[in-house]
């Protein structure tokens, strides 16, 4: 059967966008920043984008353009007769699955937000009783389903239709919508009285503010968000390596959606730190601030039915990107390794991902007491394995796949990175590949772990 591929560059960058960006970004980054004392973070962030997600970025997109296979084939086509390397592409299709278990949760979460806001249900709300808006969400099993498996449907539909008649037709435009939709709200945002101060928080950097916060622990965090923002290790990204052309080199479209994903990250900043300096409230919030603190925000501003339902039709758009990206994956490995056809996959995989998504949407109301790893509720659990397990592992496991001799080798991968045009990796990098990046991945594994 032909390989699908993608339509155009646009189309591959925007997908690939479309899967680095998502809660991650938005939600995640502006509160962790909060939380490491603005400016230095964001500087340390962009370093260590540029020495860590870039290579093993371009090391997955290698092994997927190199092999037109999903995970496990992947491996098998390129690893040399009798090695074992494709095992890991199992453990990649059930980081993706697993990751979909509460992602399909928290996207309907978003979605559910934006009809709430968009129905009118916090106008007139008193500050106290908006809070309450997020608990009853949570408490009420049969809400969070319809909210989840609403995401679940919409997202086997546009996958089921194919790579570009569904995927790549769809994310273009809800990329191109939340582009838009970032700008707005930024640039309403830092209309605000007294928003500049949360910009100056949010870019200046300011090494006393990042010493109270510890700065090992501001360097460990940026390196753990510059990371994991790209979702690598899963094989998320290398399916689209399977699909897209030769005619550029893999560095210069591993830059162009570090960009892309850093630009939406950096704009999310300018979307809430502004607003939340603006309303005297405070940016370090965790991950209470989306639902709880900016709706307050949102409330005071003129015309703030408006601007939240705007906002959160933006994070809807964030995080079905990503959702609809992996889904493609797990076609992709059906179709591959089982020969299904696209309607079957989309068919099974779609009654697998509502079954298993369900311990997620029951752990905070009926299933409320079930505690597993380490005391974490059901969906921190299956968070945990994700990002501090599967993720940097299997990226251990691509960079030593494409780096030693056992593996796939160096040479292989440089030839495949380096076809086409644009930026070349340079050959010199290669001590750096097998010395210093396998001990900074190891220092985030070890330390998520602790």
């Amino acid at each position: 059967m032909k390989r699908e591929r993608f339509q155009s560059r646009l189309g591959f960058l925007l997908v690939s966008a479309g899967c680095a960006v998502g809660i991650g970004n938005v939600w995640k980054f502006p509160y962790v920043t909060g939380e490491n004392g603005g400016g230095v973070f964001v500087l340390f962030y962009l370093l260590f984008l540029a020495i860590m997600g870039v290579p093993v970025l371009t090391m997955e997109l290698a092994v997927g353009r190199a092999s037109r296979k999903s995970a496990v084939q992947g491996y098998q086509a390129l690893q040399k007769p009798g090695s074992k390397w494709h095992i890991h592409g199992w453990f990649c299709v059930a980081g993706c699955c697993l990751l979909m278990m509460y992602y399909t949760t928290v996207s309907g979460w978003m979605l559910g937000y934006f009809f709430k806001f968009a129905g009118g249900a916090f106008d007139g709300l008193a500050a106290g009783a908006v809070d309450g808006v997020f608990s009853a969400m949570l408490a009420d099993p049969v809400e969070m389903t319809v909210w989840m498996v609403l995401t679940v449907l919409a997202g086997f539909l546009v996958v089921s239709f194919g790579l570009q008649k569904g995927l790549e037709r769809i994310t273009k435009w809800m990329m191109l919508g939340l582009l838009t939709l970032i700008i707005v709200l930024a640039v309403h945002s830092l209309t605000l009285s007294g928003g500049m101060e949360g910009v100056k928080f949010y870019l200046l950097p300011d090494f006393q503010r990042a010493a109270e916060a510890g700065l090992g622990n501001v360097i460990t965090a940026a390196m753990n968000q510059a990371f994991f923002t790209l979702s690598l290790g899963i094989a998320a990204m290398e399916i689209f390596g399977s699909y897209m052309s030769r005619d550029n080199t893999l560095t210069s479209e591993a830059v162009r959606i570090c960009l892309l994903d850093t630009f939406v990250a950096l704009m999310a900043g300018l979307i809430i730190f502004p607003a939340c300096f603006a309303f005297d409230v405070e940016p370090g919030q965790g991950p209470a601030l989306i639902f709880m603190i900016l709706p307050k925000v949102f409330l005071n501003m003129a015309g703030g039915r408006l601007w939240g339902s705007l906002f959160f039709l933006f994070m809807t758009f964030a995080s079905f990107s990503t959702v609809i990206a992996v889904f493609e994956n797990l076609q992709a490995n059906a179709i591959d390794n089982f020969g299904w056809s696209r309607k079957k996959a989309a068919l099974a995989n779609c009654v697998f991902i509502l079954i298993a998504s369900m311990p997620c949407v029951l752990g905070y109301n009926l299933w409320s007491g079930l505690h597993l790893i380490g005391g974490r509720d059901v969906l921190d659990s299956e968070d945990f394995l994700v990002s501090n397990l599967l993720l940097p592992l299997g990226s251990l496991v691509y960079l030593l796949f494409c780096v030693s001799k056992s593996g796939w080798g160096y040479d292989r991968y440089l030839e495949e990175a380096n076809s086409g045009q644009g930026l070349k990796m340079p050959r010199w990098l290669w001590p750096y590949f097998q010395f210093v990046l396998p001990v900074l991945i190891l220092i985030i594994l070890i330390q998520g772990l602790l």
